[in-house]
């Protein structure tokens, strides 16, 4: 039943500290990374874009130093904003205005489950409801003490941290999945389009050994692709605008491959799939949210598009997506500050996606920006100054064929990891409030093939 357990301040059971105060001199290009505020987001550290101070300056603020476990709190601007620290996220040290909790009292509150506590949306409802300040809102780590939050046994807090920590587990392995193959797509298009690799072989090899037949020189200089796939390949460079590039292949600007924010059709006031900025990937393909909203105005998308964010520092950031979350026909929108790509036949609607992943695209449209400090941003008739090499139809269509089934993969796995972020969201607020029994909620997991861990925060 509701209001089963008792309700606490938070500050009887724990206390949140905030991060160094470093000075404007401190930051560097590399070093030790340093957690702020726009690192921490909805319950995940996402280290993408974090600053840097040298390793002497985070001596000076090791008491701030991070560790596997440590749970973060944003205290300004998306206040009530989570994350839990994990090994891959150090080193790391925290800035000023990123709470950091610590247990006061271990037998009463679990680390674990304090995690998800804060998760909930009535306890992030309450923290919010305590901000101030006009301009960005703040909260004090002693507002942040006194907020009534429900307090099961120590036992149950453990099971129900069990249980959600399953769920994050499952959701984490299917989202590195999707990265995995992911980065196998854009490594065979680094392979081929960026870096030449087989056409480098050959050329190489038919150096080496003049009179071999060409099936020779194929075997020899790509032993790891199949004779017919390195067969497509030229094995020779020629003189182009851009330097060596393989012979027969041409250069041509970006717009003749590639359509730059194809005409797509919605009705003002239509309710379409949403995606908004903030959940804009920075790494992986696929957003983990997307929304149903009325249509304003932005840029319009169908399935098979590139977005890419044209907004400093969201491009620098690496805010990019390929759009698979849609249904065959539907448009969906999101912010002006898009830029959408479309490859043209026979090029593979993934072909862009890789491309505005590569260093190479992303250095070109870093330099293009154009508007004052703070407020830049790519103008999209830029990319027509952009060359790009054009490889022969029978190898893009080949690259075509081998990653459409890893993006496919991917997108399977994203789609399944929003289905279970629902079910860990929805089993939450019922769990922490004792509105469901934890046997319940155990045996639908386990009917689910999600196995609980003892660790869960890996």
């Amino acid at each position: 039943m509701r209001g089963e357990y008792d309700s606490v301040p938070l500050g009887e059971v724990a206390v949140v500290r905030s991060g160094f105060a470093f000075k404007s001199s401190d930051w560097t290009s590399s070093g030790v990374p340093v957690v702020k505020i726009a690192n921490v987001k909805d319950g995940t550290l996402v280290m993408d874009g974090c600053s840097f101070v040298a390793q002497n300056i985070a001596e000076e603020a090791r008491e701030f130093a991070l560790k596997a476990g440590d749970i973060l709190i944003a205290m300004t601007g998306y206040i009530g904003d989570v994350a839990r620290v994990r090994d891959r996220n150090l080193p790391a040290v925290l800035n000023q205005r990123v709470g950091r909790f610590s247990i006061l009292d271990h037998k009463r509150l679990d680390q674990h489950f304090l995690f998800y506590l804060l998760r909930d949306t009535e306890v992030r409802k309450k923290i919010e409801g305590l901000g101030y300040g006009s301009a960005q809102p703040n909260v004090s780590p002693t507002l942040i003490h006194r907020v009534e939050v429900p307090l099961p046994p120590l036992t149950e807090q453990q099971a129900i941290a069990c249980i959600l920590g399953a769920l994050d587990d499952k959701i984490e392995l299917l989202r590195r999945m999707s990265e995995t193959l992911e980065e196998m797509a854009r490594a065979i298009f680094k392979s081929w389009f960026v870096d030449f690799d087989p056409v480098r072989a050959k050329d190489a090899v038919r150096r080496e050994h003049p009179g071999w037949t060409n099936e020779q020189v194929s075997r020899a200089a790509c032993p790891n692709l199949k004779p017919e796939i390195a067969a497509l390949f030229p094995d020779s460079f020629e003189d182009s605008e851009l330097g060596e590039i393989p012979k027969g292949w041409k250069v041509k600007p970006l717009p003749e491959l590639i359509e730059v924010n194809p005409t797509r059709t919605l009705r003002k006031g239509e309710v379409a799939p949403y995606l908004d900025m903030a959940n804009m990937p920075t790494r992986g393909h696929s957003p983990d949210t997307v929304i149903e909203r009325p249509f304003g105005s932005g840029m319009r998308f169908m399935n098979g598009d590139t977005l890419i964010a044209r907004i400093t520092p969201c491009l620098e950031n690496g805010k990019t997506a390929f759009v698979d979350f849609l249904m065959d026909g539907q448009v969906g929108w999101g912010s002006t500050e898009y830029i959408a790509l479309r490859p043209k036949p026979p090029l593979p609607a993934e072909f862009a996606y890789c491309l505005a992943r590569s260093d190479g695209f992303r250095d070109f449209a870093i330099q293009s920006m154009t508007g004052s400090s703070g407020r830049q941003r790519v103008p999209a008739e830029s990319l027509a100054h952009l060359r790009l090499v054009d490889a022969d139809r029978s190898v893009t269509e080949l690259f075509g064929r081998l990653v459409q089934p890893l993006f496919a993969r991917a997108g399977a796995a994203t789609r399944e990891s929003r289905t279970l972020a629902a079910l860990r969201d929805a089993l939450l607020p019922k769990l922490i409030r004792g509105e469901i029994r934890l046997k319940d909620a155990e045996r639908f997991l386990k009917e689910g093939g999600i196995e609980q861990q003892e660790e869960i925060h890996r």
